[in-house]
């Protein structure tokens, strides 16, 4: 069952999801400076907005793939299996 998150960055445009990515990493960043400084009330909240940041990759990533052309899911593929 997907997140609620995942579900509200599905209906995010291109430029909003951008946007959400650098603000989310700027906000993880700040996050982390504040714990390494002085410790934060819920140390837990860094792995929330970690979780964020990969969710938005995610989706992105999501958009790119469908995006692509057969040919470029071929090339894809033979990339996929080379590693194999």
């Amino acid at each position: 069952m997907p997140s609620k998150k995942f579900i509200e960055l599905q209906e995010f445009t291109d430029e909003e999801l951008k946007n959400e990515l650098t603000e989310t990493q700027s906000q993880y960043q700040k996050l982390q400076f504040d714990h390494a400084l002085r410790g934060l009330e819920n140390p837990l909240a860094l792995r929330e907005v970690r979780r964020d940041v990969a969710r938005i990759k995610t989706e992105e990533r999501r958009r790119e793939v469908i995006a692509f052309t057969s040919e470029d899911l071929m090339n894809r593929s033979k990339k996929r299996a080379r590693r194999k």
